[in-house]
């Protein structure tokens, strides 16, 4: 059985990938942080559905948390061939003039350093068994850019420019590496999002709703597959036609 790792899983978009692909038969790693209480509930939700996890808690933007989440995972369930990126933090609006170098590295040390860190420290399992699959979960925003969000667009957009130079380095190796753009997608029911919210949204989407977080696992399902092995370097907007309004 494949370990496949889905940081900061223990709520919300990262949850419902760790649920899709326990459902495909991976055994899975449910990420979140020390204090974080959800990341056992998805955990036993799995195994309650007959599939394999098991929670590890651990800040995946630290040095020392990265090494002991991967160590962890190793000894429990077997190295990670599949590693889903998706841990993120506040995202905090502010016109540009009032965001500060400071205000970057945050963002930049979620979609940045993090998968650096997290990606190197699963690289030689992967590298061992000439298998592997890492994929990015980023954001629409990369393309429909919203004002009052600069330091995040940067982040995202940078981590794009790393999915990309992976993926052209690790291909010969077996190891393939994707990202997955999720448009707005709400965790809560969709009645608990405001109604000029969901108004306003779904009527710049073609297909005319919001989308689900289940949509999005789908996606991230097929590129963390052995089916998606001639596949690497890309990225699949998920956003219901949102990015063709331009």
């Amino acid at each position: 059985m494949r370990v496949a790792l889905v940081t900061g899983s223990s709520r919300g978009l990262g949850s419902a990938i760790a649920r899709r692909l326990a459902r495909d038969g991976f055994s899975v790693a449910v990420n979140g942080l020390s204090d974080d209480s959800q990341a056992e509930s998805v955990a036993e939700e799995i195994r309650r559905e007959g599939g394999m996890a098991a929670a590890f808690l651990a800040d995946v933007t630290s040095e020392a948390g990265v090494a002991d989440l991967v160590d962890g995972v190793s000894s429990a369930l077997g190295p990670v061939e599949v590693l889903v990126v998706n841990a993120t933090g506040p995202q905090p609006e502010a016109p540009l003039e009032q965001v500060s170098w400071a205000d970057h590295l945050d963002q930049l040390a979620f979609f940045v350093e993090s998968p650096i860190r997290i990606g190197t420290a699963v690289l030689p399992g992967m590298r061992a068994s000439g298998f592997g699959r890492i994929v990015h979960v980023d954001s629409e925003v990369v393309d429909v850019t919203p004002p009052g969000r600069s330091a995040y667009v940067t982040a995202k957009s940078a981590q794009l420019g790393l999915m990309r130079s992976w993926a052209r380095e690790l291909a010969p190796l077996g190891i393939t590496v994707n990202s997955v753009a999720p448009g707005f997608v709400p965790v809560e029911r969709h009645s608990d999002v405001p109604a000029e919210i969901r108004s306003a949204y779904t009527a710049s989407v073609p297909v005319g709703r919001m989308g689900l977080p289940e949509e999005i696992a789908h996606a991230v399902s097929f590129f963390a597959s052995e089916a998606s092995g001639f596949v690497t370097g890309q990225r699949l907007v998920v956003d219901g036609g949102r990015g063709l309004r331009g």
